[in-house]
C-alpha cells in the first residue's frame, strides 16, 4: 500500500473515524429525535445500545478492513474469494451515494447558514432565522447553489488524498469543534429555565419509552457511529497493524457519546429557556442555535465560528461517504484520485437535485408517501443500514476465519483474550438479534400495517 493510503498516526485514524461519526447524526439529527422520543430515556436508551451493539459493529468494520489492507468491495472479495459476499461491499458503495445525495443538501443549507453568520444575518432585531431557514430550503437556486459549494468542498479535500486532505483537516477541525461546543453549553447552562432542559434530557422518564423509540434508539446508534455501509473498512485498510482496534474503537465512540451529550447540553437548555419547540425536527438547529448564540455577548461572532466548525463536522463525515466510492473505483477505471473525484462530484450534485428541490418545485412528488428527501433517507437509514449491519455481523463471524478475527482484533492490543470472547458472544447473538428485529419492524409498520 502506498504511504500516501496511510494514516499517518494513530490520532490521525481516530480522528478521521470520529470525524466520520460526528457530524449530522450526533449533532442534527440526535437532539430532534431525543425530543420526540421522550428525552432522557431514550438518550440513556442509546447510550446503551451504541456500547452493546454500535461499538462491536466498529470494531467488526475495523478488523475487516485492516485484515484485508483493501478497501470495502476488494475487502470482501479477498477475504472471502470466489463468493458473492463482494456484493456487501458493493451495498456499501450505493448506499454511500444514495447517502451523500441527501446528506450534501443538508450539507448545503449549513454551508449557507454558515455564510449568512459570517456577514451577521442570522441575529439582529428583526431577523427571523426560521424564516431564513425556509427561504433557504424553498428557493429552488438558492439550495443549489449551496448544495454545489458543499460538493465542491468534498472534491477539494478527497482529490488531496488520505493524509493531505481527510486526516489533515480532521486534525484541525475536530479539536475546535469541541472547543467551541464547550462555550456553547457554557453559555446554554447559564440561562433562566435551563435546568428544566437539562433535566428533560438526561433524567430517564421510562414511562415515555415506546416500542418505536427503542428502535429509534437502536438505529441512531447505528446512524451515529457510520456503521453498516463499509466506510470504515475502507478507513481501517489504511492503518497500520500496530495500533490496538479496540483501544481506537473505544476512543470513537466516546467521542460519538460525547458530542452527542453535548449537542443536547447545547440545544434543549435552549429550548426550555426560550420557549421554544423541542419537537421541531430537523430544522431545530438551524432555529435554536441564532436564539442561544443572539444571547451570548460577541455571539454573532461565536455563532459565525461554531457553524464553521459544524460545516466542518458535516464535512468529515461526507468525507468518509466518498472516499468508500472513490477508493473503489479509482483503480477499476484507471484514472487518478483527482479525476475520479471531480467527476464523482458532479454525478452527486445531479443525483442530488431531486432531494434539493423536495421542499419548492417537487414538494408535491411522493415515494409510497414521503417526499423524495425523505425516501431516501428511509431507504437509506431504514433498510440499507440495518441490512448491512446484520450482513457485516454474519460475515465477520460465520465468513471470517476464527482466528484471523481474533489475531485481529487482539494485534497491537493489551487487552485481555476475554475481551473477544465479550465480542463474540454480542456480534453472533446479541447483534444479530437486535438488527433483524430492527428490520422485521420496519417491513411491519412500512408493508403489513
Amino acid at each position: 500500500m502506498s504511504k500516501k493510503n496511510e494514516w499517518s498516526s494513530k490520532f490521525g485514524f481516530i480522528l478521521a473515524s470520529a470525524g466520520a461519526a460526528i457530524g449530522l447524526g450526533a449533532i442534527w439529527k440526535m437532539p430532534y429525535v431525543t425530543a420526540q422520543s421522550g428525552g432522557g430515556a431514550f438518550f440513556l436508551i442509546f447510550v446503551a445500545f451504541t456500547l452493546l451493539i454500535g461499538l462491536p459493529m466498529l470494531l467488526s468494520e475495523y478488523i475487516i478492513g485492516r485484515n484485508a489492507q483493501a478497501e470495502a468491495v476488494t475487502a470482501y472479495k479477498k477475504l472471502a474469494p470466489a463468493t458473492k459476499w463482494v456484493w456487501l461491499g458493493r451495498m456499501g458503495v450505493i448506499g454511500c451515494f444514495l447517502l451523500l445525495t441527501f446528506y450534501s443538501v443538508v450539507g448545503g443549507w449549513i454551508t449557507l447558514f454558515t455564510g449568512y453568520a459570517l456577514t451577521g444575518g442570522l441575529i439582529g432585531d428583526g431577523i427571523d432565522a426560521g424564516q431564513i431557514f425556509g427561504a433557504v430550503t424553498s428557493t429552488p437556486s438558492t439550495t443549489l447553489f449551496g448544495l454545489a459549494l458543499f460538493t465542491l468542498a468534498n472534491v477539494v479535500v478527497i482529490s488531496l488524498g488520505v493524509q493531505n486532505g481527510i486526516e489533515k483537516m480532521n486534525k484541525i477541525m475536530m479539536p475546535l469543534l469541541f472547543v467551541l461546543f464547550m462555550i456553547l453549553v457554557g453559555r446554554a447552562l447559564t440561562l433562566d429555565g435551563a435546568m428544566e432542559g437539562v433535566k428533560f434530557f438526561l433524567y430517564p422518564d421510562f414511562s415515555k419509552t415506546t416500542g418505536e423509540s427503542l428502535l429509534y434508539a437502536l438505529g441512531q446508534s447505528f446512524f451515529a457511529l457510520a456503521v453498516g455501509m463499509s466506510c470504515l473498512v475502507t478507513y481501517s485498510s489504511y492503518l497500520k497493524k500496530d495500533v490496538s482496534l479496540p483501544q481506537a474503537a473505544g476512543s470513537v465512540v466516546t467521542l460519538n457519546i460525547l458530542v452527542s451529550l453535548l449537542a443536547g447540553l447545547a440545544i434543549f437548555p435552549v429550548v426550555f429557556a426560550t420557549g421554544l419547540e423541542a419537537k421541531a425536527g430537523p430544522e431545530l438547529l438551524f432555529i435554536v442555535l441564532p436564539a442561544a448564540f443572539g444571547q451570548m455577548p460577541f455571539g454573532e461572532i461565536f455563532l459565525a465560528l461554531f457553524l464553521v466548525l459544524f460545516l466542518f463536522a458535516t464535512l468529515t463525515s461526507s468525507f468518509s461517504l466518498y472516499e468508500i466510492i472513490v477508493a473503489a473505483l479509482v483503480e477499476k477505471f484507471g484514472l487518478t484520485r483527482a479525476q475520479l473525484t471531480m467527476i464523482l462530484g458532479v454525478v452527486v450534485f445531479i443525483a442530488a437535485i431531486p432531494s434539493a428541490l423536495t421542499s419548492s418545485v417537487l414538494s408535491d412528488v411522493t415515494i409510497f408517501g414521503k417526499t423524495i428527501f425523505d425516501a431516501t433517507d428511509f431507504l437509506v437509514s431504514n433498510i440499507i443500514l440495518p441490512i448491512g449491519n446484520l450482513l457485516i455481523a454474519i460475515f465477520v463471524i460465520h465468513v471470517m476465519q476464527r482466528e484471523r478475527v481474533k489475531a485481529e482484533l487482539l494485534q497491537g492490543s493489551n487487552v485481555s483474550p476475554l475481551f473477544y470472547t465479550v465480542y463474540r458472544l454480542l456480534m453472533t447473538y446479541v447483534v444479530p438479534v437486535a438488527i433483524s428485529i430492527v428490520i422485521l419492524y420496519t417491513i411491519y409498520e412500512k408493508f403489513i400495517a
